[in-house]
């Protein structure tokens, strides 16, 4: 007689037969397709125990699309090797919105190749094969993987208990090592396996048709530059058509959105080969841009009292020693240059000279103005604000366009307090900062805690220290009421920080503003405040940049607008497009009253005929074009057209004027006036 068990089933006790799967358990719900046990994800094959806490995973979770993707990338790999016999297996991981399979192979692959892989992937999916998991010894995966050279490197690997690498640990890691094999369902036989962790769904009908491969690309081995380069599918898989179509069509309109090409198209930066990678230079439109967002946040910090400083763009390197960001930040910090070395005719060095280095960051100058003169308890909060140009080695390979560059300016600041004053500076540096950035029109928002990685040894500083910088940090963003999540390990070396991260239009998430609590630099520099008591004390120093930098927030501000900025920022304000020439002396005496307003306003006076000057205003997303014709100049008036197509007629000159004045000054981020 079968014997029942009991379980925690999503938070109800349940009882089963024993012997009973995941399966059977969330039979009568078909979108489970992996459960959670005791807090581990697992197979729905895997039989239940007693006592055990078991939560299902449904398959529009992110767990869930991650198994989804998984398998999915498990059935690609089949199509490559039934399309190329001789592809050697690589990894396979699941990603952000899709997956990815690197291969060995002799050619790489064509877009027709992931046509035909599509086709093959579907006819597996409709074969309904079931994917079945095997423990194994290292034995018998060595075995199982004899033709697979990568796939032995990953078992080495395990053996080693080193998981280094990319997408190392989906494949292998510490504990049970498992083979994952696709099963045909009639037969019973074997007709495909790779090493992998798992989980993965109970049969490939589960994936359905919803799923695209997406492009095809060069990939070193592991991440590793100093290993072969293999080739790397990435595709995508939802659980519905619907929910696929809805992806590719947020993918087309971010590429409509792909700030590189509209500031091309716009006319607002460039990136040279000449100066380099990651070296954006600004044209004048672009550049007008810069200065209204430079102005405004410049003023702003005079208003939060800051006071405006300037260092140079480089520096002896030793300062960065001091600082501690060499040797923990070496990586991502330009070579030294060697200077002022002298020789004689020999070519023998007569006087050493000194390594400078490009600085990628401003704090220590910064404290190296606090460190000046004597400071007193009254000045603090002492608040220092600058529009610091930093140098970053960025690999070339995560160089793109605005967002990830190698020179910057970042609207830095660093705040000098005392330990009793850093919860009220924090709080004050969170509230100007997400002020900020509803300012410029991004209000969905909410926070990260970024804090250490206690397995780290590039850390500066006591476990006390952290502690206490920790929780000033997490009481304040609890406190603000936006959502706060965890980042385990990702603070900077020297204390943890809280980074703000902002939804653009179209539902994607950018890192902006970071607010970081450091206890480490003013002792390393010895700065120093005279107490009320007469004491000589450390302050804390708190840094804060807003943006992070002005190019990447431009950057996510193309995205964001789709570059319709709001009039206070366009380049062009106003454009006057007279219906007839006769005309063209009328709009320009309102483009004149403009002018004097400090309205960026122009008089379109060229032979183009007046449909083509609408259609250029639009093409140029300008956001205000105003139309006179024979009733308008009667009527003393102006038509306003507006970006979306909309039209305000005989609107009278003054008003006009006005309107927009009112609009550009009070920094309005919709259209219409």
């Amino acid at each position: 007689m079968s014997q029942n068990i009991t379980l925690n089933v999503d938070g109800n006790q349940q009882e089963v037969t024993q012997g009973s799967t995941g399966a059977e358990l969330f039979f009568e719900n078909r979108e489970i397709v992996v459960m959670r046990v005791d807090g581990a994800l697992q197979d729905l094959s895997r039989e239940l125990v007693a006592g055990t806490t078991i939560e299902g995973v449904n398959i529009n979770s992110e767990d869930g699309l991650n198994v989804l993707r998984h398998s999915t990338a498990h059935v690609m790999a089949q199509a490559v090797q039934q399309l190329r016999p001789d592809a050697k297996l690589g990894i396979g991981p699941y990603i952000k919105d899709g997956f990815y399979f690197d291969f060995d192979v002799e050619e790489p692959f064509t877009p027709e190749d992931l046509k035909t892989l599509e086709k093959m992937m579907l006819k597996i999916v409709n074969q309904n094969q079931k994917f079945e998991r095997r423990v194994v010894s290292p034995e018998e995966a060595r075995e199982a993987m004899a033709d697979e050279p990568y796939k032995l490197v990953l078992l080495d690997k395990a053996a080693a208990d080193d998981e280094s690498g990319e997408g190392v640990s989906v494949e292998v890691g510490a504990g049970e090592t498992t083979i994952y094999s696709n099963v045909d369902r009639k037969s019973g036989d074997m007709v495909w396996c790779d090493l992998c962790r798992g989980p993965h769904l109970q049969n490939t009908k589960i994936i359905s048709n919803a799923f695209a491969l997406t492009r095809s690309a060069a990939a070193y081995w592991l991440g590793s530059e100093k290993n072969k380069q293999l080739q790397r599918i990435y595709g995508t898989a939802w659980p519905t058509k619907a929910d696929l179509k809805a992806y590719q069509e947020r993918l087309a309109e971010a590429e409509r959105r792909d700030h590189r090409k509209l500031g091309s198209e716009l006319d607002l930066f460039s990136f040279p080969d000449e100066l380099g990678s990651g070296l954006p230079v600004f044209h004048p439109k672009g550049g007008i841009i810069k200065r209204e967002m430079e102005d405004y946040v410049r003023d702003r910090h005079v208003e939060e009292g800051f006071q405006y400083v300037g260092t140079p763009h480089i520096s002896k390197d030793g300062l960065f020693h001091t600082s501690g960001h060499l040797p923990y930040y070496a990586d991502t910090m330009f070579p030294a240059l060697r200077v002022d070395e002298e020789y004689d005719e020999e070519g023998n060095v007569t006087k050493p000279g000194q390594d400078y280095r490009l600085k990628a960051m401003n704090c220590p100058m910064h404290n190296l103005i606090f460190r000046g003169r004597g400071r007193s308890y009254r000045e603090l909060p002492l608040r220092m604000f600058e529009f610091g140009h930093v140098y970053r080695y960025e690999k070339s390979g995560v160089v793109h366009g605005l967002t990830r560059v190698r020179g910057f300016a970042q609207d830095d600041s660093h705040s000098y307090v005392t330990k009793e004053q850093a919860p009220a500076e924090v709080e004050h540096l969170l509230k100007f900062m997400l002020s900020l950035l509803r300012d410029f029109g991004m209000d969905d928002f909410y926070l990260e805690l970024s804090t250490r990685d206690p397995e780290s040894d590039k850390f500066i500083g006591s476990e006390e220290q952290w502690d206490e910088a920790t929780e000033v940090l997490e009481r304040v963003a609890t406190e603000s009421g936006v959502v706060l999540v965890a980042d385990p390990g990702g603070a900077a070396f020297y204390g943890p920080k809280i980074s703000v991260q902002a939804k653009d239009a179209i539902g994607r998430t950018w890192q902006m503003g970071t607010v970081q609590y450091d206890f480490n630099q003013p002792a390393r520099f010895g700065l120093e405040y005279q107490a009320a008591d007469g004491t000589r004390q450390e302050p804390v120093m708190i840094h804060a940049a807003k943006f992070g930098s002005i190019e990447r927030f431009m950057g996510v501000l193309v995205e964001h607008y789709a570059g319709a900025f709001p009039a206070w920022l366009s380049p062009v304000q106003v454009r006057a497009i007279p219906v007839a020439e006769a005309f063209n002396d009328y709009l320009a005496e309102v483009v004149s009253k403009l002018k004097a307003k400090g309205i960026r306003a122009e008089l379109d006076d060229s032979t183009d005929r007046f449909p083509k000057k609408i259609r250029n205003a639009s093409k140029e997303k300008v956001p205000f074009v105003l139309i006179a014709g024979g009733e308008d100049a009667e009527a003393d008036a102006v038509s306003f057209r507006y970006r979306d197509g909309s039209q305000d007629n005989q609107v009278p000159v003054d008003e006009a004027v006005e309107r927009i004045v009112a609009h550009v000054r009070n920094r309005v981020n919709s259209d219409h006036v």
